[in-house]
């Protein structure tokens, strides 16, 4: 079981919901067109469409630029934006870009460090990427007329399996044949070494699954909540009923309290994705169980 230490995100506790009321009423116009009359699904929001079409011209593989292809694309040049911004002008008394640059890179060091030790400091820059690309992959999703790539089972699946075998072969190399023992607990009677090392070894495969659906179901869920409550705004406003205008108050109240929890649950989902890759990693550097 995980255990968030709330300290680490403090900062977020008292300015969340004021930048929630801001991006709610920035995206209301653009829910409320989007509702329009016809009411498109709240599904329709993660269909991947082709920005540029690209022929592969040896196999014939359709591999066009996606909305999802540009939106991982930004989410890896925002934080290169900002973080090469925040240091290039490094000051005894930081500005704003270089306080969330050092923020963001000692938080991920701790994080590593506390998971796995100084035996994880080698992979630090894969762990910090990955968190950042989560990171602004959710939170890039939040604005109107955006692309959320994290709500795709198969985006969040290929990291996890990445993730899964570059652990299990660190873990081989490592320890050779010793790193099957992370399968079997120690003290365990002999009677139940085989059905126990059985139970082990198909909870370690399931590992990349659990890691992926996590992350994808809960910012499906978030996104598909948000164009819900924001259709049924919509509808009641459209609806021009003197007693049916006043109650859509009740679906805008929802949305920006919805925002400020998907914007809670953006962070929270890239920080978990993160410190059960730091688990997973520790599994295969110190075979501890």
């Amino acid at each position: 079981m995980i255990k968030l230490n709330k300290n680490k995100f403090g900062f977020l506790n008292s300015s969340l919901v004021l930048p929630s009321m801001i991006i709610t009423l920035i995206s209301f116009p653009f829910l409320s067109y989007a509702g329009g009359a016809s009411m498109h699904s709240p599904i329709e929001q993660f269909v991947v469409k082709k920005i540029f079409e690209i022929q592969d011209p040896f196999f014939g593989y359709d591999i066009s630029f996606t909305n999802a292809s540009l939106f991982m694309v930004l989410a890896s040049i925002v934080p290169l934006l900002i973080l090469t911004m925040g240091v290039r002008y490094a000051e005894m008394i930081p500005g704003k870009l270089q306080s969330i640059s050092e923020m963001l890179f000692e938080f991920v060091e701790n994080l590593l460090i506390e998971n796995t030790g100084n035996a994880g400091r080698p992979y630090f820059s894969f762990i910090f990427t990955l968190f950042l690309l989560i990171l602004f992959g959710n939170l890039l999703g939040m604005l109107p007329y955006s692309y959320t790539f994290t709500s795709q089972i198969i985006i969040t699946f290929f990291m996890a399996i990445i993730i899964f075998i570059s652990v299990t072969v660190i873990g081989i190399f490592r320890h050779g044949f010793g790193f099957l023992s992370l399968f079997l607990p120690s003290g365990t009677p002999l009677v139940l070494q085989p059905l126990l090392f059985v139970i082990e070894l198909i909870s370690y495969c399931i590992r990349p699954i659990s890691l992926s659906v996590r992350l994808f179901a809960n910012m499906l869920a978030g996104h598909t909540l948000l164009k819900v409550f924001g259709g049924l705004a919509v509808m009641l406003i459209g609806s021009g009923s003197v007693f049916l205008m006043p109650i859509a108050i009740l679906p805008i109240g929802a949305i920006i309290g919805m925002t400020a929890l998907e914007v809670l649950v953006a962070v929270l989902q890239a920080y978990v994705f993160t410190v059960l890759t730091c688990i997973y990693l520790n599994d295969a550097l110190n075979l501890h169980h």
